[in-house]
């Protein structure tokens, strides 16, 4: 794959999901979050990953981890965007704790996974998509146990039901 062929296929990608994720965020009300919805992604330190990395089927973010062990543009992502269960991490007495994510964020990081199933999965797309990738990785993660539980009655809730 070409280099204007990455940059272009990143772009495309990275519209295609912010402007899902802020329409899904508007069926919720949650219209500023839509709108300021991952416009880190536009940042230099994020975009350069997109385009280095970019394979169309995936996040560039998880191509850069498996080539370098980490990733300057998630760490750059993560701590800006609320949507994330990683932005609320603290470290207090007793080390690193998760903190409970208010339901605003929890209800954005289901329009983000949701929007991210159908990005990357295109016709392969369900409505089980989001909910799968969740359980998949559930068992890895450190997340507060109520926004666990919000964001797995959520993704289950769409699962058996559909989006609307």
């Amino acid at each position: 794959m070409t280099s204007l062929s990455k940059i272009k296929g990143h772009l495309k990608t990275i519209n295609k999901h912010k402007a899902e994720v802020t329409k899904l965020c508007f069926r919720c009300h949650l219209y500023k979050q839509g709108f300021l919805h991952d416009l880190s992604k536009y940042s230099w330190t994020e975009l350069k990953t997109g385009f280095q990395y970019y394979q169309g089927f995936r996040s560039p973010i998880d191509a850069q981890k498996e080539d370098i062990g980490y990733s300057l543009s998630w760490l750059h992502h993560k701590g800006r965007n609320k949507h994330h269960w990683e932005y609320w991490l603290d470290n207090g007495p007793q080390g690193v704790h998760p903190v409970r994510m208010p339901v605003n964020y929890v209800i954005e990081m289901f329009c983000d996974r949701v929007a991210a199933s159908m990005i990357y999965q295109k016709e392969k797309y369900t409505d089980r998509s989001a909910l799968d990738y969740y359980l998949q990785g559930r068992d890895r993660i450190m997340i507060h146990p109520d926004t666990d539980k919000l964001i797995l009655h959520l993704l289950t809730t769409l699962a058996d039901h559909g989006l609307d």
